[in-house]
């Protein structure tokens, strides 16, 4: 299934796409798809659902972030080799994890506002993960079956704020409106392989990342594992599992960074796609 919520910010209802690309109402069945509901078991009671039964919602309303209140957003850092090699990091030994705010977290297509004094807000398609039960210690060959599903991600980042600043990457990568996730999230049943998904992103209508979830250093099961070690992943947490090149930091030899009035485009196959202006704070 591909699962959204759709309506005015703070006041969104849970849908689902039908097979005409339609929203229709989950209301009746959940009451969100937020990660108190994934954990209570909302993603079970919708197994079995008569799509086309459940009623039409009208208009082009909204698309909210995919899960409401995550409890936590993990991020993966430099997870592709040739987007490492374009920030001229070495490629890193074990997962780069950083947190990002919860409060940065937003829909799909909701306006990026870029900080007060920002100089080097950039972009990163990601391939977003939820988690849909309590993972501990769990082995890499089981790490799979604790996905919910996948959404597209957009790890926007103030690259000054990232790495200028006294270090800890969470204060470039938490600013608000810089985790727009979504449209979709697309149960796990339906994502046959989460290591061979093309990605994209655009900036104004020029293409700058093309990519695959191939091409990462550490897989979405080896990062569930590793960070399993370390911290419970719970139900409706999220993890932004990386980037692939074509950042604006990496562009040569000037970087590139976004601008008051920039549109984002970016999107996953399968997993749907995002669009954002950019509007300065």
């Amino acid at each position: 299934m591909k699962l959204l919520r759709y309506g005015p910010s703070g006041q969104e209802k849970p849908g689902v796409l039908d097979a005409s690309g339609g929203i229709r109402d989950l209301s009746g069945i959940v009451d969100d798809l937020s990660a108190a509901a994934i954990a209570a078991g909302a993603l079970d009671k919708l197994k079995g659902t008569d799509i086309e039964s459940l009623p039409t919602v009208s208009g082009t309303p909204r698309i909210g972030a995919c899960v409401g209140a995550p409890g936590k957003v993990v991020c993966i850092g430099l997870n592709y080799s040739d987007h490492a090699a374009e920030t001229g990091a070495e490629p890193p030994k074990e997962p780069i994890v950083f947190m990002k705010a919860t409060s940065a977290v937003q829909g799909p297509n909701d306006i990026v506002r870029m900080p007060r004094n920002s100089k080097k807000t950039d972009w990163e398609v990601e391939l977003g993960v939820i988690i849909g039960k309590q993972a501990k210690y769990v082995s890499e060959a089981d790490a799979l079956s604790y996905v919910a599903g996948y959404c597209v991600a957009n790890d926007v980042s103030e690259r000054e704020f990232q790495a200028e600043r006294g270090g800890q990457w969470t204060k470039g990568k938490s600013c608000d409106t810089f985790g727009p996730i979504g449209p979709w999230l697309v149960t796990a049943d339906e994502v046959a392989d989460p290591q061979n998904l093309d990605m994209f992103l655009d900036v104004n209508g020029k293409r700058f990342q093309t990519g695959n979830t191939k091409t990462m250093i550490f897989s979405v099961a080896h990062i569930i594992h590793y960070c399993s070690q370390m911290f419970s992943l719970m139900p409706g947490d999220v993890i932004m599992t990386g980037t692939p090149p074509g950042v604006g930091l990496g562009v040569k030899p000037n970087p590139v960074f976004l601008k008051d009035g920039d549109e984002m485009h970016l999107g996953i196959a399968g997993l749907g796609e995002q669009r954002q202006k950019v509007a300065a704070d």
